[in-house]
C-alpha cells in the first residue's frame, strides 16, 4: 500500500486500483475540533480537484478535494455519528471515502511522505 499526500493536506492510500482518502493530521490539527463531516455519495463520479466533501469545526468550514479523478465505492458512515474521528484518528479511522482510481497516472502529481512533510515544513 502506497500512501500520497495533496498540496490541500489530503492523504490517498492506494491499493491496487482503489484509494481511501483523508485528511493529514496537519489539516485537523489547523482545523481544531471537528464537529461535523459531510462525505459524498457511493457511486458520484469526480475528477481531480474536484470538492467530495465538507468539514465542519468550531473554527471554520473546510472543503475536502479529491486527489484523483474516480467512482466513490464506499464512505466511513461512522464520521455521521463521531465527526470527532478525523481529529482523534486523521490517518485512520478518521478517512472520508474510497475512489476507484480511473486514472493512476494522477498519483504522480502528488508527494510522497517526505515531500509532504518538506511542504508542510515550508508553510510554518
Amino acid at each position: 500500500m502506497t500512501i500520497y499526500y495533496s498540496e490541500d493536506h489530503e492523504w490517498i492510500s492506494v491499493d491496487g486500483n482503489v484509494g481511501t482518502v483523508g485528511i493529514t493530521n496537519y489539516a485537523q490539527n489547523a482545523l481544531g475540533d471537528i464537529v461535523f463531516v459531510e462525505v459524498p455519495e457511493v457511486g458520484d463520479d469526480f475528477a481531480k480537484g474536484d470538492e467530495v466533501a465538507v468539514v465542519e469545526s468550531v473554527k471554520a468550514a473546510s472543503e475536502i478535494y479529491s486527489p484523483v479523478g474516480g467512482k466513490i465505492t464506499e464512505t466511513n458512515g461512522e464520521l455521521e455519528d463521531n465527526a470527532a474521528l478525523v481529529n482523534s484518528s486523521p490517518d485512520g479511522d478518521g478517512w472520508f471515502f474510497k475512489i476507484n482510481i480511473s486514472d493512476s497516472g494522477e498519483l504522480e502529481g502528488l508527494m510522497d511522505a517526505d515531500g509532504y512533510k518538506t511542504f508542510i515544513a515550508g508553510l510554518e
